[in-house]
């Protein structure tokens, strides 16, 4: 569910800042030896980030489908194209299998999406700067 609440700056550039901070462990070491941890950290990073930007336009998505919800307006806001939306919600589905089903990526998904999932986090990065 979206609702409107008073533009919180502080908590959006706390977001951003822990996204960047897990973006650069991230980056640290090998993203393939464990895809599946890469892969949930990925969609952290992506839903501080999104959370961020809807904090500064003064939404809060809570409750079933908040994550969905929120993606889907991201890129309604941002205008991404519907192959990134779907790219997105393909990333929330990956990640909730991982955290509940024990699901397991493979290295060459990481290999083969990682420039796209960093694309896109670059994007949602200059939406914030823009914001802030």
């Amino acid at each position: 569910m979206k609702r409107k609440i008073l533009i919180d700056k502080n908590r959006a550039e706390s977001l951003r800042k822990m996204a960047k901070i897990s973006l650069e462990r991230l980056n640290s070491f090998d993203k393939t030896k464990y895809p599946s941890n890469t892969l949930d950290d990925y969609y952290d990073i992506l839903h501080q980030l999104m959370e961020s930007i809807s904090l500064l336009n003064s939404f809060k998505f809570s409750g079933n489908y908040a994550h969905e919800e929120l993606i889907d307006w991201i890129c309604k806001e941002l205008k991404f194209s519907h192959q990134d939306k779907t790219f997105l919600q393909i990333i929330r589905n990956y990640q909730n299998k991982i955290s509940y089903e024990g699901f397991f990526i493979k290295p060459n998904f990481i290999k083969q999406k990682d420039n796209k999932i960093l694309e896109i986090i670059r994007k949602l990065d200059n939406k914030i700067g823009e914001l802030i």
